[in-house]
């Protein structure tokens, strides 16, 4: 018994239309089979609420006198994007203030605006004939604009991978902070009420499809940029009218150390067609699967340290390692399941009809990386392979002469097996000095936690572990953790005398 997208919407139009939330899907299939369901049921709504960083909005602001072309703009000293035309902008949602804390953002901006906050909008222009103003201050609220048009270049991610750190150090990443030596798992995504874990053919969803968008009506456009449905890391490019949306279902956020993110909940209803779409509606959190991997790891492809579900996600830990580990969400599952009953209301009331994609989406797109055509600097480069070291039972007033005679303010420390155990600086050894007594040995005074970089490792990855634990110096270890190099921060000018390369 297979049922067409009109007979579906005369049905919601006469008030007749059985409309279920994707979460109780599962529970009705496995009551009334999937036959039964199919009869049952017309409509399911999913839902997710989520950090959104690829959003923004297209804004027009109308014509001043006398006019102006707004070069550059700020929008609560957030810069807007001026190269569309005279009075038109976009803001994006991570941009950061170029005044205020970096905790304020594009994002912020779109949520003051949504709560009818005013907002100060200034703008920059080299004046011409027909837009003579240079220089505009002025204060204006969401209704003051011709247009507030909020278009997302990717939303509503199929699933996420989860996200631990192997590392010594915590990381502030947009997975959130990851605590060190895998102290937590972050993960996002609502799972069973995803919109794309309930049609991951991309059948039923694409472009022309109506949705919730930040609690107004909107639409998909297309396939959202970084679009994977091969690898089941779907995208949707979404829009909808601001003056439509509420602040229930946009949020603006900061992720610590990261940056400002929107929280955004998005809907897509589903037609119930025919026993396909009944079947992947039915879809459970213990059928969605989810990669952990190790943010530790500064690379694109990261490795993978285990394979788990959503269920075992939400259950708020895991096992990794032999050890239980605590889970927490990114993401917002009750304001996920609000998003859905919403759209739920809406289409029991008649206030939204279903339709199918205008234009498909492609089911077997799989993202590239980027194509890179200057070779990225790397540690090798630049380190200095003529190393002065020390063992680590060596007497202080030793490590004293090897700093003297080696020019240097740190000496790698090594073990009988030569791999590498601490650091001695010259202020380590000054200290020593300074307050003589049980302090003999280097051992006594060395650093043993060393931050280390690799010969492979590209510069800007050094760049950056010398910068965050604000150090001067990092050994370059092989495999073995024995020390083959050293690199100083110093030494990073010389990629600007051989062309500027790396940083």
């Amino acid at each position: 018994m297979d049922k067409s997208i009109d007979e579906i919407n005369r049905r919601i139009r006469d008030g007749s239309a059985r409309v279920v939330t994707a979460d109780e899907m599962p529970g009705i299939v496995c009551e009334l089979g999937e036959e039964g369901a199919l009869k049952e049921v017309d409509v399911v709504t999913t839902g997710t609420f989520g950090a959104m960083c690829s959003s923004g909005a297209f804004l027009n602001f109308g014509h001043a006198e006398p006019p102006i072309k707004m070069e550059r703009l700020w929008l609560n000293d957030v810069e807007a994007y001026g190269g569309i035309a005279a009075v038109d902008t976009y803001i994006g949602a991570t941009n950061k203030s170029v005044t205020r804390a970096e905790n304020y953002g594009g994002a912020h901006v779109i949520e003051d605006f949504v709560a009818g906050k005013p907002i100060e909008l200034r703008a920059q222009s080299s004046g011409s004939d027909c837009y003579p103003r240079r220089n505009i201050t002025t204060e204006i609220h969401l209704d003051d604009l011709n247009q507030a048009i909020m278009v997302n270049p990717r939303n509503a991610y199929q699933r996420y991978d989860a996200a631990t750190n192997t590392s010594e150090d915590a990381l502030f990443t947009y997975m959130g902070t990851l605590l060190p030596n895998s102290g937590n798992v972050t993960f996002s995504g609502a799972g069973t009420l995803n919109p794309l874990c309930n049609d991951p053919t991309l059948r039923l969803i694409g472009s022309g499809v109506p949705i919730l968008l930040g609690g107004a009506a909107g639409m998909i456009v297309g396939e959202g940029t970084q679009h994977s449905s091969a690898g089941n890391f779907g995208t949707l490019m979404t829009t909808g009218d601001m003056n439509e949306m509420s602040t229930d279902f946009l949020r603006a956020a900061y992720m610590y150390r990261y940056g400002p993110t929107l929280y955004l909940g998005v809907g897509v209803p589903l037609p119930v067609l025919d026993i396909e779409v009944v079947r992947r509606t039915a879809v459970r959190d213990e059928d969605i699967p989810v990669s952990i991997k190790d943010y530790g790891v500064p690379s694109r492809s990261r490795p993978v340290i285990r394979q788990v579900t959503y269920a075992e996600l939400k259950s708020g830990k895991i096992e990794l390692n032999g050890e239980e580990v605590r889970t927490s969400s990114l993401s917002s599952y009750r304001n996920a399941l609000k998003v859905a009953r919403t759209l739920k209301q809406w289409v029991e009331e008649g206030q939204m009809t279903l339709c199918l994609p205008t234009r498909r989406l492609d089911p077997s797109k799989q993202v590239k990386p980027m194509r890179e055509t200057r070779k990225v600097a790397l540690v090798q480069e630049i380190m200095q392979r003529k190393v002065v070291t020390i063992k680590e039972d060596e007497e202080i007033p030793e490590a004293a002469r090897k700093l003297l005679r080696g020019e240097t303010n740190h000496l790698p420390v090594l073990n009988e097996q030569g791999r590498l155990v601490g650091v001695v600086t010259t202020f380590d050894v000054a200290k020593a000095v300074a307050r003589p007594g049980r302090q003999i040995t280097v051992k006594d005074v060395m650093t043993r936690n060393v931050i280390t970089t690799l010969a492979d490792e590209p510069v800007d990855i050094a760049a950056q572990k010398l910068d965050h634990h604000r150090i001067s110096a990092l050994p370059v270890v092989d495999a073995q953790n024995q020390c083959i190099a050293i690199l100083h921060a110093s030494d990073l000018g010389k990629l600007f005398k051989s062309g500027g390369r790396g940083l």
